[in-house]
């Protein structure tokens, strides 16, 4: 194995406390803590970085390190992140290769319409929806029936997403739209809500792909009368988790469906024109028909986290994960994007 100097970004508060036990690690960056033991585990030498809202810093490391690669653990530059794109393009700018997605794929991932809109065309099922723009009413068409879910069109990580989200009539959707209008500050994407089961697909690969078990988030102990969807407490309040028996796991589900929600996976990541790794979230109904509700590309890489797990259950030990990771951005082509 070939050894890298390797430069990490990482956002600023977040670089990670070296040598130290597990035990003391802050779970708010356990993924930051966990890259970087493995990668110095591996033996490459690395430089942790901190980015918020300048780009000096990337570039005076790059120009002082001369690294081989850009380790990129960023989803947002100055809290905008739809921005994130920014800094991927920058370093192609630069000709540096970098770790995870291409500047085109996170546009298109991002933005939550145009990613249902690629979708639609080629024929990848999704829900109906409809973009409410900052500071306008929801007016609805036909096709969309209550039950429906409001979230932000370009926020992601389950921010703001309660079960108030999901809405069952005109003066609640009216009262949701404008609260993620007055607190993100985004348009709002109304969708029709999928009753069901809540799973999760990682996928890694540029061209070909390798595509890991279906994972599924399960509600043990949560009350009858809620949804059963992840919530920003379900999936980032620990406390909340252990009350209400939420956990994550491969999925139960036939071999043949399995392999459908694999290939759904496969094929929305190439119409997004997606690189490197990402996670697609699906709903299932109580029919058994999925749906693809968002892509994330650049998904959370901690150890403990779905993707991380989901390799480890297809026999890719973490150290292996990011090891690859790092030889799809070494071998990325960005002047080839859409070619191939």
């Amino acid at each position: 194995m070939k050894k890298h100097r390797v430069l990490l970004l990482v956002h600023e508060g977040l670089v990670p406390k070296e040598g130290i036990p597990i035990a003391e690690v802050d779970p708010a960056w356990r993924m930051e803590w966990d890259v970087v033991t493995t990668l110095r585990e591996r033996g490459h030498e690395l430089k942790v970085i901190g980015v918020h809202d300048d780009l000096t810093p990337i570039r005076s490391s790059i120009d002082e390190f001369k690294p081989d690669i850009v380790f990129n653990l960023l989803e947002a530059f100055d809290n905008i992140c739809v921005f994130d794109q920014n800094v991927v393009s920058y370093l192609e700018l630069l000709k540096i290769p970098y770790t995870g997605c291409n500047p085109r794929g996170l546009t298109l991932a991002r933005d939550k319409a145009l990613a249902r809109k690629l979708l639609a065309y080629h024929r990848i099922p999704s829900p109906a929806f409809k973009v409410i723009p900052f500071g306008k009413k929801p007016v609805l068409p036909r096709k969309l029936g209550f039950p429906l879910i409001v979230k932000s069109l370009t926020y992601e990580g389950s921010a703001s997403i309660s079960q108030a989200s999901v809405v069952a009539n005109q003066e609640q959707l009216e009262k949701r739209v404008k609260f993620i209008h007055d607190t993100l500050y985004t348009p709002a994407i109304v969708e029709q809500f999928i009753n069901g089961r809540e799973l999760y697909v990682g996928v890694l690969g540029n061209h070909r792909l390798r595509v890991f078990p279906v994972w599924e988030m399960s509600f043990t102990n949560m009350p009858a009368d809620n949804w059963r969807i992840a919530t920003e407490r379900v999936k980032w309040n620990v406390a909340y988790q252990k009350k209400h028996g939420i956990e994550t796991g491969e999925a139960k589900l036939e071999d043949d469906v399995a392999v459908k929600i694999k290939q759904l996976a496969a094929r929305a990541f190439r119409a997004l024109e997606l690189s490197g790794y990402a996670r697609f979230d699906f709903r299932m109904d109580e029919t058994g028909n999925p749906y693809v509700i968002e892509a994330n590309p650049n998904p959370q890489l901690a150890k403990v986290e779905d993707f991380a797990q989901s390799a480890i259950r297809s026999r890719m030990n973490y150290s292996r994960l990011l090891g690859r990771i790092m030889a799809l951005g070494l071998e990325w082509q960005p002047h080839r994007l859409g070619i191939d």
